[in-house]
């Protein structure tokens, strides 16, 4: 298992991680099962937003005993009522809820402390500037909560948060079909694929500069949705019209900038195998470029680097993909950021070593004019 730090937390967190959310249908010993092969492979990570008793009960009792070797994804604003899930901002609710996951947990801390579920501008009003966020700052305060993060589905309100400074961490929507959406407070339509144009492709403005802007203010992300709800598996519900693997999937998530996890779903610990395969796979099981190149629907815009790798191997050893994206990242600003340049000059290869052979852009599914974005890289960082 590869770990990745989270952001500015300091946290070493596994990059597949566990989204818990399915354990809400199996028994406790099926949920003390999955744990169990998560954490043998070398997970880490484990998201739980679900407010219902039973399944909080049943991951506390897989945890016992084991929860320092875990980092736990908490959910502040995520409710138990009447029998229901009921997401809210009152104050005294989400306290009782709080409380209540950290007893079912077995716990007196969780590392990340999630504002839950911000899609909407109504959401936002309803989280910011109220008594609800000056409770998420008490429990941070108290140390009750470790980091203050964040879920959203959209790539506004999240942009908002980074850019507020609000946030550590965001718990985001990634896959390459909703990375082709424009922004929406509406997440049902990202699974609609009727409102997936013909001639959408590309990634959208907006989702491509939340990544940059995450990786350039040391905000981490861990991935909900990786699969789409296992949409993407099956050809003939993929917007694509082409199927992909979970280890592609989960390549793709991997290569946006500020992903530090993924946290994919299971119901077995079969589904962990899955998704752990991704570890050892080779180049060409992870290769989702060429894949969504070839697609019959929604081909990805040409002349675009989406880090995917499958420009390897260079001749000179060059990292292409790395020095595309602190490319990018410096370019966002007026002035190459500090930080940047330092994490380009730290690598051991650099543009100004490409010899312009070519090799690359030939493999390159997206029609990237590799050699000249490293004559500019090189010239940029020279500079």
């Amino acid at each position: 298992m590869n770990y990745r730090e989270l952001g500015k937390t300091g946290l070493m967190v596994s990059e597949i991680g566990f989204g818990a959310e399915w354990m809400e249908r199996h028994t406790p010993a099926e949920c003390r099962s999955v744990l169990d092969r998560a954490e043998e492979l070398g997970i880490n990570i484990l998201d739980c937003w679900m407010s219902d008793p039973k399944v909080r009960d049943s991951l506390g009792q897989a945890l016992a005993g084991r929860r320092e070797r875990w980092y736990i994804q908490g959910h502040i604003g995520s409710t138990w009522q009447g029998g229901q899930y009921v997401r809210t901002r009152d104050v005294d609710q989400c306290r009782t809820a709080f409380e209540d996951l950290l007893a079912r947990l077995g716990t007196d801390y969780i590392d990340l402390g999630m504002i839950h579920f911000v899609d909407t501008e109504a959401d936002w009003e309803g989280a910011m500037n109220t008594p609800f966020l000056d409770y998420v700052k008490e429990l941070k305060a108290k140390g009750t909560i470790r980091h203050i993060g964040m879920s959203t589905h959209n790539p506004a309100m999240a942009k908002r948060a980074v850019e507020q400074g609000l946030v550590e961490m965001l718990l985001f929507s990634v896959n390459p079909a909703f990375d082709m959406h424009p922004a929406t407070d509406n997440l049902d339509t990202y699974f609609d694929w009727e409102n997936y144009r013909e001639d959408l492709g590309g990634i959208d403005p907006q989702r491509a500069e939340l990544y940059k802007l995450c990786e350039q203010r040391g905000v981490g992300i861990t991935v909900m949705k990786p699969y789409a709800g296992g949409r993407l598996f099956d050809a003939q519900r993929s917007p694509f019209g082409t199927a992909l693997t979970p280890v592609q999937c989960i390549h793709y998530c991997l290569t946006r900038p500020g992903v530090a996890a993924v946290m994919a779903g299971y119901d077995t610990p079969e589904h962990v195998e899955q998704a752990v395969a991704y570890e050892t796979a080779p180049d060409e099981e992870k290769d989702y470029a060429g894949v969504l190149a070839r697609a019959p629907k929604h081909t990805f815009s040409q002349g675009e680097c989406t880090y995917c790798g499958h420009c390897k191997p260079c001749p000179a050893n060059i990292d292409i993909a790395m020095v595309n994206k602190y490319y990018d990242l410096a370019t966002m600003q007026p002035q190459v950021p500090g930080t940047v340049r330092a994490h380009y000059l730290a690598l051991e290869h650099r543009a100004d070593q490409c010899v312009g052979c070519g090799a690359c852009e030939s493999r390159c599914p997206f029609g990237v004019r590799i050699a000249q974005r490293m004559e500019r890289a090189a010239a940029l960082f020279r500079d």
